[in-house]
């Protein structure tokens, strides 16, 4: 690594950084409604976007600093292993095709913001709301926190904030402005900012990858080149291959389905879904977005040129920065270091809007303030937008952050526990809600006292997130085994519940809510400032 700032590419990260501030700032006049002091309007951006703004919202959403930092770094340290990122989302497209098009319906059709929302009116619990809209919090925090470190990881490589020696706050003190810009214009301009960036963001992302692509093999010598050095080095090593060993295959399978049934039941994901202005904007994403798994593919291969272009350095999260730092000419990365740096600040935003609205209308509104108005949830939904980054920064000063999936994964532990409520009961009302609230808690349980089990080199605790599936004796996804044991005791305890005829809630969604599109009688209709915008 260069000791020095490097202060060409540090000039183009703050120009981008600096323009992106500006129009996450104006984009709270971009399509202004008569009254912004509603969730629709801050949280959900009007409930109007189309296909195009959606799909840039969502892949900057989806597609982070998980994807541009964490996903090649665990590829350079531990090999193809890393892979089981690239058929998770392959997966995850069909899944979504079934079931989002019927959350954005019965969403549209009772004014509902969140899951939580949607889980409290369809099985009459707010307990188990409240369980959804808790869970949803906590798993975001540890995902805020991987975009943040995909941040520090581009100050690092660019010489800003000092040393591993320096005084811990002038180390982060650039991490902290950042943190500081992107509070400040998700308050002022809520869900606009982040699907007005977006589209700076992905521009800037296919551009990098596009040039990564071609560029750094031709200086490499070419893909066999890459592949054998990267060979010859887990050779050596004795860590990591270029194919996932006999015994680690559980463990990538695992991962991999156990991603693919998390990635949409975080609240980020939700929020941009329910922002678009019909069911066939969400059924036409499903079928776009798999293009973002190409992209995903090409980058994680960067783990690998990392190794051939003999990137040494002892936090893998710095690889890829350091890839672009030691190919490019100085000018065209600090283009990739600020690709890299919005790609983290998107989703940030829109991970704190989805967990504030959470606690706004699943705890605040439903516990604290039953006659909140608009304009009042609104305003506790920014504040709490605020306190939810503290709570990232938390996670990214007190965690290990060599291994920033980790961050990723163990949020996924979480929020895959909430999928029997919301995917369970956007299809039937079988389940009883006391069962769904039992294999919840067993879930959760489960899953976080054995991911606090798990130790690294570096970290006692939450270190991993694999561990022996109980009865089978393979080591697997944390996450998927713990939803194992929550569907198998939702399922029994609702079989004992309804022979002991418990008490059931008050189901306020009818089957025709699940089919209903913009238009249909009932249906939120669009204010008139943003009726006619189709892009």
């Amino acid at each position: 690594m260069n000791d020095g700032v490097n202060g060409v590419a540090l000039t183009v990260f703050i120009i981008f950084f600096l323009a992106v501030t500006v129009v996450g700032f104006m984009a709270t006049r971009w399509r202004k409604a008569e009254n912004e002091n509603s969730l629709d309007e801050w949280g959900l951006g009007g409930r109007s976007f189309g296909t195009w703004v959606t799909w840039f919202l969502l892949g900057g959403d989806l597609y982070t600093a998980y994807t541009f930092v964490a996903v090649p770094a665990a590829i350079y340290a531990a090999g193809a292993a890393g892979f089981f990122a690239v058929p998770y989302t392959i997966l995850v497209y069909p899944l979504i095709f079934t079931f989002l098009p019927r959350l954005w319906s019965v969403s549209h059709k009772h004014g509902y913001v969140t899951t939580s929302d949607f889980v409290r009116g369809r099985f009459g619990s707010k307990g188990l709301s409240l369980a959804v809209a808790v869970t949803g919090i906590l798993a975001t925090m540890p995902y805020i926190a991987l975009q943040l470190v995909g941040i520090q990881a581009v100050l690092d490589v660019m010489g800003v904030g000092g040393g591993e020696n320096t005084n811990w706050f002038v180390k982060d003190l650039p991490l902290l402005i950042a943190f500081g810009v992107l509070a400040a214009y998700t308050y002022s301009s809520g869900l606009r900012a982040p699907a007005l960036i977006a589209f700076v963001k992905d521009t800037l992302i296919y551009i990098v990858i596009a040039v990564a692509i071609i560029y750094i093999p031709i200086k490499l010598g070419g893909f066999d080149e890459i592949f054998g050095a990267a060979s010859e080095k887990y050779t050596a090593a004795k860590a990591g291959a270029l194919i996932p060993a006999e015994a680690g295959q559980w463990t990538y399978a695992t991962l991999a389905l156990g991603s693919a049934l998390a990635l949409f039941m975080y609240p980020h994901s939700i929020t941009a879904t329910l922002s678009s202005r019909s069911r066939e904007v969400i059924r036409r994403n499903t079928t776009i977005l798999p293009l973002y798994s190409l992209m995903l593919g090409l980058l994680a291969l960067l783990g690998f040129m990392a190794i051939a272009a003999g990137v040494k350095v002892t936090n893998p999260q710095l690889a890829i920065p350091q890839l672009f730092e030691d190919m490019f000419p100085s000018w065209f990365a600090g283009v990739a270091f600020a690709a890299i740096g919005i790609g983290a600040l998107v989703p940030a935003a829109i991970m704190s809007i989805a967990a504030a609205n959470l606690f706004t209308r699943n705890i605040y509104k439903d516990f604290l303030k039953p006659d909140a108005t608009p304009a009042q949830e609104t305003k506790v939904s920014k504040l709490v937008s605020l306190l939810v980054k503290v709570g990232a920064l938390i996670f990214v000063l007190t965690m290990d952050k060599t291994v920033a999936i980790n961050f990723q994964l163990l949020g996924g532990i979480w929020i895959l526990q909430t999928f029997p409520s919301l995917v369970g009961g956007l299809f039937t009302r079988w389940f009883h809600r006391w069962a769904l609230l039992a294999g919840w808690a067993v879930g959760m349980l489960y899953g976080t006292l054995a991911a606090y089990g798990v130790a690294s080199p570096t970290q006692k605790h939450f270190g991993g997130s694999a561990k022996e599936i109980p009865g089978i004796g393979e080591i697997g996804y944390i996450g998927l085994t713990a939803f194992v044991l929550n569907v198998v005791v939702t399922v029994v305890l609702t079989f004992v519940l309804k022979a002991l005829k418990a008490p059931d809630g008050v189901d306020e969604t009818k089957s025709s809510d699940y089919t209903a599109d913009s238009g249909d009688p009932g249906v939120a209709q669009l204010p008139p400032a943003t009726a006619g915008a189709s892009h």
